[in-house]
């Protein structure tokens, strides 16, 4: 398995107050699939997805991605990682505003050790007509587009999304969820995305509901369907 996830437990402490957010989650998906965390706010999502990208730390239980373990990495392999394998897309862009769409994409494809061409890229996202722009001038879903090239361009093992389409109209959402479609399809990446959305985890090969910090239901779908056809 590309990710193996196995009794992983995270807690915080506030005062005198310990919350525990994941209590003991398991999970596996393969390389070149995509998968789909569903669960309502505060059942631990965005922690599953922090630990796993390298950005925060479990109190116990192991992730291994690509054969590499993480949650054994010190500082510096976790920053490695981050670079190396890791592409993270979330819900606001966090785009350099005084910089173009080619300039915003460079400054990740610059600290890439195996970037991806950038030409190829922006026509993979349907924005070579754009790469002069600012952000400023673009709508939501270009600079949501922005940000997924962002992440690619890199070419990295794992794409992390986090609510990628939050912010985005429905029509807008499609476009968004149909790039990530032909970004796994394309170019091979393997997709783990958070949503409150059930509608979207008909286009996951394997779908996670977490709820409470557990995992309570896994669904498999042997045929996904195509990010357009999917409503909500």
């Amino acid at each position: 398995m590309f990710i193996t996830v196995e009794k992983l437990r995270k807690s915080y402490q506030a005062g005198k107050s310990k919350t525990e957010v994941l209590k003991g989650i398991s999970l596996t998906l393969a390389k070149g699939q995509t998968g789909v965390i569903l669960g309502p706010s505060g059942s631990g999502k965005s922690t599953l997805m922090n630990i796993i990208g390298g950005v925060d730390r479990a109190d116990s239980g192991s992730i291994h991605v690509d054969g590499l373990e993480i949650t054994s990495l010190g500082d510096d392999g976790l920053t490695d990682y981050r670079r190396d394998s890791v592409g993270f897309i979330f819900q606001f862009y966090n785009l350099v505003p005084n910089l173009t769409v080619s300039e915003n994409i460079e400054v990740v494809s610059n600290i890439s050790k195996a970037p991806l061409d950038m030409e190829t890229v922006l026509n993979a996202v349907g924005l070579e007509t754009k790469k002069k722009s600012f952000p400023r001038e673009l709508s939501g879903g270009e600079q949501q587009r922005v940000a997924i090239a962002r992440a690619i361009v890199k070419n990295p093992k794992l794409l992390l999304c986090d609510e990628p389409t939050g912010a985005l109209d429905y029509e807008t959402s499609h476009g968004v969820l149909s790039l990530l479609q032909k970004v796994n399809r394309d170019f091979g990446t393997t997709i783990l995305m958070i949503t409150h959305n059930t509608a979207i985890g008909d286009m996951a090969n394997l779908v996670y509901k977490l709820r409470g910090g557990e995992i309570v239901e896994t669904i498999r779908h042997d045929e996904t369907a195509a990010a357009e056809r999917i409503e909500w």
